[in-house]
């Protein structure tokens, strides 16, 4: 993964030309990951740069409404008063500027084709409890099937929230505990039943199996959609 700084269109040399080169070459990279089905953590990526570009956009416009202002003109028919900065903006400033108005949409461009892909993937995904589901389902097993792939992935699963200062989240830990060869006499209940003699955590584990029709890249892609998605389906 081609890596842009936080900083990157303040870091060294400020000129337009420059950072235009460093960013297309950033999103020439995201993209050929996108064509690759591979969506993480280059959206996430993306969605930080996007978010902090528009953060300091709208910063510096603060920034300028609070700079001095003398008298203009004063409009008596209509009622209307006008001013003008005292101070104007640096080259420097209005090099940043051009900058952030150019890379902030081609940054939601690139997150417009992040977005299709998630959500293509997730539409290409399903849920199915496997068993009998205990009212506790904050802690079981979720198993993989990847499209042509001929192994189930087993992870075990937790629950857990955390707090911001305005709101409440939700994510899901894995481990990954092994994998099972597809075979008509290995179904995801016979696998559940397995798992519960061997691993003797859990007498009744919650268990999900979550199927893609389409093969996908596991670890970029398939891995953790697979998570969000059961996330959504047991907050429910």
């Amino acid at each position: 993964m081609l890596e842009l700084k936080a900083d990157w269109f303040t870091e060294g040399i400020i000129d337009f030309e420059h950072k235009k080169y460093i960013l297309l070459a950033y999103l020439k990279d995201v993209s050929k990951n996108f064509n690759e089905k591979k969506l993480y953590p280059f959206l996430s990526d993306l969605v930080f740069h996007y978010q902090n570009l528009i953060s300091i956009k709208q910063q510096k416009e603060v920034a300028q409404q609070s700079m001095p202002k003398k008298l203009r003109k004063f409009d008596l028919d209509n009622f209307r008063v006008e001013y003008e900065r005292v101070m104007n903006d640096s080259e420097y400033m209005q090099e940043i500027s051009i900058i952030l108005d150019y890379a902030i949409p081609q940054l939601k461009n690139s997150l417009n084709n992040g977005k299709e892909l998630y959500e293509f993937v997730e539409e290409k995904i399903e849920i199915e409890p496997v068993g009998i589901i205990p009212i506790n389902k904050e802690f079981g097993y979720m198993m993989l099937s990847n499209g042509s792939d001929r192994n189930t992935k087993i992870y075990e699963y937790e629950l857990s929230i955390f707090e911001s200062a305005s709101e409440k989240f939700r994510s899901l830990k894995t481990t990954f505990v092994k994998e099972k060869k597809k075979k008509i006499t290995n179904t995801f209940e016979s696998i559940k039943l397995e798992l519960i003699r061997e691993q003797k955590k859990f007498a009744n584990p919650a268990t999900f199996a979550i199927i893609s029709f389409l093969p996908f890249p596991l670890v970029e892609t398939f891995l953790p959609i697979a998570k969000r998605s059961l996330v959504r389906y047991i907050s429910i």
